[in-house]
């Protein structure tokens, strides 16, 4: 039913202009026209984004989005960190920590927050 229909990824936040800065500077995502004043689209390769204001932003305690970045991942995280994205470590458990990345057998990944707090990472495998 669903299987070749297009998603699209929903990211609530309180603060539309700090969500703008982060997606658009720090992450570096296409913005997109909107139809509504409420609503920030963005393009991530062949996805798209919609960061919309609510009250319930940041109230995920889990992963809203995930990047697979493959064989960039280290150097993603690099730039990442340089633009003071702090990334969030895990103790879970089958994986082990290198810096930022977390890996176990055939995954990596690297979780950071955005400034609404919803939980972001980019990973491979």
């Amino acid at each position: 039913m669903l299987a070749d229909k297009d998603a699209i990824g929903m990211i609530a936040v309180k603060d539309l202009a700090a969500a703008a800065r982060f997606y658009g500077e720090v992450l570096g995502l296409e913005k997109l026209e909107s139809p509504e004043e409420e609503v920030l689209i963005y393009r991530s390769g062949a996805s798209k984004i919609n960061v919309y204001r609510s009250e319930y932003a940041g109230t995920n305690k889990a992963t809203c989005v995930m990047w697979n970045v493959g064989s960039e991942l280290e150097t993603i995280a690099a730039r990442l960190k340089a633009k003071d994205v702090v990334f969030e470590h895990y103790d879970m458990p089958g994986l082990t920590r290198d810096g930022d990345i977390h890996s176990g057998g055939q995954m990596k990944v690297a979780w950071f927050r955005d400034a609404e707090g919803n939980i972001l990472s980019i990973g491979s495998g």
